[in-house]
């Protein structure tokens, strides 16, 4: 059966590069069932509108630094430009707590019910 999507996919994320190989990581992992194009991060939450109107994803991530009302403002902001955008927020503090691999674990864990 073919990988379903592709979807597009944009990280909010203080951490670009650390963003880009765990999001590498996990693309790398389930390319058999979906296809995923990390398309662009947002460093910060001024920079989310801007990222989301460029590349009106499909997807977007909150990495676990944010707090769950950052983690929910940002959301709203990329909900206003891309209403049907799936989003999914990382449990804060999962990164520093549980290093890298459980961020993988966790992202690969949830993105059937995500993705559909």
């Amino acid at each position: 059966m073919a990988p379903i999507g592709p979807y597009k996919l944009v990280t909010v994320n203080t951490a670009p590069d650390r963003a880009r190989r765990l999001i590498g990581r996990v693309v790398e992992d389930v390319k058999d069932k979906y296809t995923i194009n990390h398309a662009g991060n947002a460093d910060n939450i001024e920079q989310v509108r801007g990222v989301v109107e460029e590349h009106k994803p499909d997807v977007l991530f909150t990495a676990s630094m944010w707090t769950p009302e950052e983690a929910a403002k940002i959301i709203a902001i990329a909900k206003e430009i891309v209403p049907d955008v799936k989003t999914f927020s990382l449990p804060q503090g999962l990164q520093v707590n549980k290093g890298p691999d459980a961020v993988v674990e966790y992202i690969e864990e949830h993105l059937p019910s995500l993705l559909g």
